[in-house]
């Protein structure tokens, strides 16, 4: 009994303040990747396919939507690297410590960001289908629709694949 004890502890991956933080910010560059993507998409959408009601904003508000591009694109070109940096790190140390695939950080950061993902899809479709419902079906709204779905779709298969994986 003494012994399956041991072995059960021994088994177990010790989670490190580096192990942690690590994950952490694997998942906040990501997360904020993501994000800036959508939006860099969204307004993408906004330029090429004006909406009359947004042209009346624009003259009261000023442009803001090359400017929201450009907020955007810099996160991005910080925390994609960022994100890509870290990632690469962390399979390194996998590679050298295959036990650390088990952190109890790394699976409930990867689960919660597969649960996000999900819903994020769930809902995306829910409002799509509410929109053709009502009658609100424009193209514009289908892209960005279809935006979020690419986003986090991918998000999701990348992360479920990697669980089950490891």
């Amino acid at each position: 009994m003494e012994q399956q004890i041991q072995e059960q502890t021994a088994a177990k991956p010790k989670t490190t303040p580096q192990d942690f933080f690590l994950h952490i910010m694997m998942i906040i560059t990501l997360y904020a990747s993501a994000i800036s993507i959508t939006t860099i998409l969204f307004q993408i959408i906004n330029l090429t396919i004006p909406d009359a009601t947004q042209q009346v904003w624009e003259m009261y508000r000023g442009d803001s939507t090359k400017g929201i591009i450009r907020s955007s694109v810099a996160t991005l070109i910080v925390m994609f690297p960022a994100f890509l940096a870290v990632s690469w790190y962390l399979k390194g140390i996998y590679l050298a410590h295959p036990e650390k695939l088990r952190l109890w950080v790394r699976k409930w950061l990867l689960y919660f960001t597969v649960f996000v993902a999900a819903l994020i899809m769930m809902i995306d479709i829910i409002t799509l289908l509410k929109d053709f419902l009502d009658g609100e079906f424009r193209l514009r709204f289908i892209l960005k629709v279809l935006s979020v779905l690419v986003v986090s779709g991918s998000i999701f298969i990348y992360f479920l694949l990697d669980i089950k994986k490891s």
